[in-house]
């Protein structure tokens, strides 16, 4: 086994879970401690994120936004509410220009509730509801809050009844009910096309990569691997400066701010996660400056501890 730990971005195949990228990456790297930081469809493709190591500890801290670009096709009603499902309803869509389809999709802006698609993940009762699907089971989802920071019309292919977009979201996102949402709002029906991630938890597609390139690099596959503070870059930096300050770190004991420890210049009042490094600039953790004593740092995650 090997030790690795960071992150590894991928860009996913169709047609492969994110449970088998997984399993791979395991073989790939020899080592068994490997996750994800958001599952894609098996029938979308790009951004996926791999943790690694120690990595996986952090997950949590990652940018939570995901961006798609894909295509919805209006007409058509499917048990999935993508393409790839059984049709259950078939019906025309209207006439529409460019900005009058644009104006539509302002319902779909900003932050609303949202019903996740039958065939999902979604826990229903201890079960996910995609499996209460293959028991024939009756049942209904309840709305989630969900965020879109940005929906872009990119083309209206208003023959075939497709639409083209580019979508920025917050995670937890079905783009398969945006485009079953879509079609019940043109007062027809949609489901998904196609689709892919094009940026997930910070990471864009320009730093992806394919299991053939994985493969082509051999031994030398660990140059793909990103140090986990690399990938923390959104988060503001504490450095603790002398040994009894490192001291109370390992031991998971709070630590009163005082002037030898370094703040980075991206701080901010809303901010209450910091990375915590050591005199040597080197990540020991994750920490909170608690609400009911500002002055003190808190150890949340602590790598090495004593």
């Amino acid at each position: 086994m090997h030790d690795v730990n960071g992150f590894l971005i991928l860009d996913k195949m169709r047609g492969c879970t994110s449970h088998d990228c997984v399993n791979k990456i395991r073989k790939l790297f020899q080592t068994k401690k490997v996750g994800h930081s958001g599952t894609l469809d098996p029938q979308v493709d790009g951004v996926l994120p791999i943790a690694i190591g120690k990595a996986t500890r952090f997950i949590q801290y990652l940018s939570q936004e995901k961006t798609y670009v894909g295509t919805i096709k209006l007409g058509i009603k499917t048990v999935t509410d993508d393409v790839h499902g059984k049709i259950i309803r078939e019906k025309d869509w209207p006439i529409l220009s460019h900005n009058e389809l644009d104006e539509y999709l302002n319902n779909f802006r900003g932050t609303f509730n949202q019903i996740p698609p039958k065939v999902s993940s979604v826990h229903i009762d201890g079960e996910r509801a995609y499996k209460k699907i293959l028991k024939n089971e009756e049942f209904e989802l309840e709305a989630k809050e969900v965020s879109i920071k940005k929906l872009i019309l990119q083309n209206w292919d208003q023959v075939n009844g497709e639409i083209d977009l580019f979508i920025t979201c917050s995670a937890g996102t079905y783009i398969r009910a945006i485009a079953r949402d879509i079609g019940i709002a043109l007062n027809s029906e949609g489901c998904l096309l196609k689709l892919r991630r094009v940026k997930s938890s910070g990471f864009d597609q320009s730093s992806s990569y394919t299991f053939a390139d994985l493969e082509e690099a051999g031994k030398n596959i660990f140059k793909f691997i990103i140090p986990i503070s690399n990938a923390l870059h959104h988060i503001p930096r504490i450095t603790l400066k002398n040994n009894d300050d490192i001291l109370f770190w390992q031991t998971g004991r709070r630590i009163l701010l005082e002037k030898n420890i370094l703040i980075s210049n991206n701080t901010s009042e809303s901010n209450k996660i910091f990375q915590v490094l050591d005199s040597n600039y080197k990540l020991i953790g994750m920490g909170e400056i608690s609400l009911d004593h500002s002055e003190y740092l808190q150890p949340k995650l602590v790598l090495n501890p004593r």
